[in-house]
């Protein structure tokens, strides 16, 4: 997984003015917690960090002040429900072969089997406990000729070393549907409609 350095500064305005002058000034407002510390509270360059959370459960290795130098991995990040950018982030601070939970995008490959079925995706992340300096960034799920009606669970995804499930075994990630069945509904559905129009 990837490491990305970034420098941070420690902050002692708050507030929602405060926030807007960081945000002003291409900075992102944070909050760095965790390991039973006081929560820290950050500036963090805008453009770096948007940068570096393209990359989910990235490691940012925080250079704070110029002093301290520690771990995190974004926990929760706000952005501008209009514009996209980012408004605050709170960031978990991690060691070195400590053990988090995290979720971890899932991708489908390959050709379902003829037919027109979809594939759903029930989950589109998966909970795993895994060390928070080898998260893996995603893994990947083969489909090849699945037919509708099956599914593929928790306890069928192979894991990278040293990553277990934080999800029950039998829980449904990816399912195959029969798309006549949809259609048959959405007809249902057009039926229906057209009678309550006559009604």
């Amino acid at each position: 997984m990837s490491e990305v350095k970034i420098s941070a500064a420690t902050r002692t305005e708050f507030g929602k003015g405060a926030a807007r002058r960081i945000r002003r000034d291409s900075k992102v407002p944070g909050v760095l917690y965790g390991h039973g510390t006081d929560p820290l509270h950050l500036t963090l360059p805008g453009h770096e960090l948007l940068l570096a959370l393209r990359t989910p459960n990235v490691l940012i290795a925080l250079d704070i002040d110029g002093k301290a130098n520690e771990l995190a991995i974004p926990k929760s990040v706000q952005r501008d429900p209009i514009k996209g950018f980012l408004e605050h982030v709170d960031l978990l601070l991690v060691k070195r072969g400590e053990k988090v939970t995290v979720e971890i995008p899932v991708h489908a490959e390959g050709e379902l089997a003829a037919g027109g079925n979809l594939l759903e995706h029930v989950l589109n992340a998966l909970p795993v406990e895994t060390e928070a300096t080898h998260i893996p960034e995603a893994v990947t799920v083969s489909v090849e000729g699945l037919e509708a009606g099956a599914s593929i669970l928790a306890k069928d995804i192979k894991l990278p070393k040293g990553t277990t499930l934080a999800i029950e075994e039998d829980a449904v990630v990816l399912q195959v549907l029969a798309a006549q069945a949809e259609e048959a509904a959405e007809g249902e559905e057009a039926a229906a409609g057209e009678e309550v129009a006559e009604a």
